[in-house]
């Protein structure tokens, strides 16, 4: 069955990993709209259901996943998988992990390996080939684990609140003839999206996509990130593969459909792949992963894999509690994505929201924190300007240890307890 897109009032079946969506009316071909501009749904669902079924070695990078979780993963899903890094290496026990652009299941049945019984992982797509692949698995899969924490939903990545599954439950039961049909569709889609979200805000403890993004139209793209950073939970963060050029892709390629459905057409350019993260509220962003050598190289632009980490929190008011902290180096100063400047060994003053945010990863293992002198309660702080770059006194940050009484006739370098 098709579903209707209650933002363009189309239909389709849903694309592969990313279901995006720009409206275009299609010609003959299926592939371009009558302004000549690529209609990339169309070219990256009719790509990616046909590799459902066979496998199309064009779309993978190689990729070196820990055979422990493949073994008892089924050959089909391996063979169907198309990827470009393995974010689920960097998944933790017990954690609620979403896969945007699930496909086949390969990386949700790997992280929940690795998160366990107590974990949870839930697989978006919005392409009925790779959905009936994924979901084909889950009971062999369970007896294998013997549990069961594996869910896979039809849904878009740019659009995280509609359930895909019950919208189309109602269009089953509610075709859509008429314009009034089309708008009641409309309300009902809002009212799923707001009664009934396919992932509520602030339920995720780790989003994770694999070479997913990339596909999903550029007009889409700012929805796209602001969906990941709600459904996190604060102190949560994204980890996301993805296919990265090293120029601009020019226009001319970005309208070849079979390139823009084989992670070129879109790919992200490096420098940008981490500024979008910036831009959406993520902090802390950082590639954890970068492929030496280009996995393909066309009109002279260069494509590789990037993996990257970005987190939600830095969200709040500034209050300062007298706190400051040190930047260990090795670098003479930083700037962190607020515009913190962190002077090497200084002791810079910072609001107790940062001061909290730097004791966590990415900053914990180069930033050492130093403490009031007087802990100040949270409710008695007052405000505190972030961009000052200001430096505590060390009246301030004292540890608050009492002076040593050293005698002047003491025969030891140190006073009478010989500490030296």
């Amino acid at each position: 069955m098709t579903q209707f897109d209650i933002v363009n009032g189309t239909t389709s079946e849903g694309a592969a990993g990313c279901c995006s969506q720009n409206g275009g009316s299609l010609n003959n071909e299926g592939s371009l709209n009558n302004e000549g501009s690529l209609n990339i749904d169309q070219a990256v669902r009719d790509r990616y259901a046909d590799a459902a079924r066979e496998k199309e070695q064009a779309l993978c990078c190689p990729v070196d996943y820990n055979a422990q979780y493949l073994s008892i993963i089924p050959q089909e899903i391996i063979e169907r998988d198309y990827g470009c890094g393995d974010p689920s290496s960097y998944v933790k026990p017990g954690e609620t992990v979403l896969d945007l652009g699930s496909g086949g299941g390969k990386i949700c049945y790997i992280a929940s390996q690795v998160v366990g019984e107590t974990g949870r992982v839930i697989g978006v797509d919005c392409n009925d080939a790779m959905l009936q692949l994924a979901r084909k698995y889950q009971p062999e899969m369970s007896r294998k684990l013997g549990y069961s924490n594996v869910e896979f939903h039809k849904g878009k990545i740019q659009d995280l609140k509609l359930d895909l599954d019950a919208f189309e439950a109602y269009l089953s039961s509610h075709p859509v003839k008429t314009s009034a049909d089309w708008m009641q569709a409309q309300e009902v889609a809002d009212q799923l999206r707001n009664e009934k979200p396919l992932i509520p805000d602030n339920t995720v403890d780790v989003v994770v996509s694999n070479c997913v993004l990339n596909l999903v139209g550029k007009p889409d793209r700012k929805q796209l990130f602001s969906e990941i950073f709600r459904v996190l939970k604060w102190g949560g963060r994204a980890v996301i593969s993805d296919i990265t050029c090293d120029e601009d892709v020019p226009v001319a390629l970005q309208n070849d459909p079979t390139l823009w459905s084989g992670c070129i057409s879109g790919a992200f350019r490096e420098d940008e792949f981490l500024a979008v993260f910036e831009e959406a509220g993520f902090y802390g962003c950082t590639i954890l992963a970068r492929q030496s050598e280009p996995w393909t190289v066309v009109e002279g632009i260069e494509f590789r894999s990037l993996t990257i980490e970005a987190f939600k929190g830095k969200e709040g008011p500034c209050l300062d509690r007298k706190q400051a902290v040190i930047y260990n180096g090795p670098w003479k100063a930083v700037i962190d994505d607020d515009g913190h400047k962190l002077i090497r060994g200084k002791r810079m003053a910072v609001c107790d929201k940062t001061f909290r945010i730097y004791s966590r990863r990415p900053y914990r293992n180069d930033i050492t924190p130093i403490p009031p002198h007087e802990d100040i309660p949270l409710e008695q702080a007052t405000p505190f300007n972030c961009h000052s770059g200001s430096i505590r006194s060390a009246h301030e940050t004292k540890s608050g240890k009492k002076e040593q009484n050293v005698s002047p006739s003491s025969d030891t370098c140190c006073g009478g307890d010989g500490c030296c």
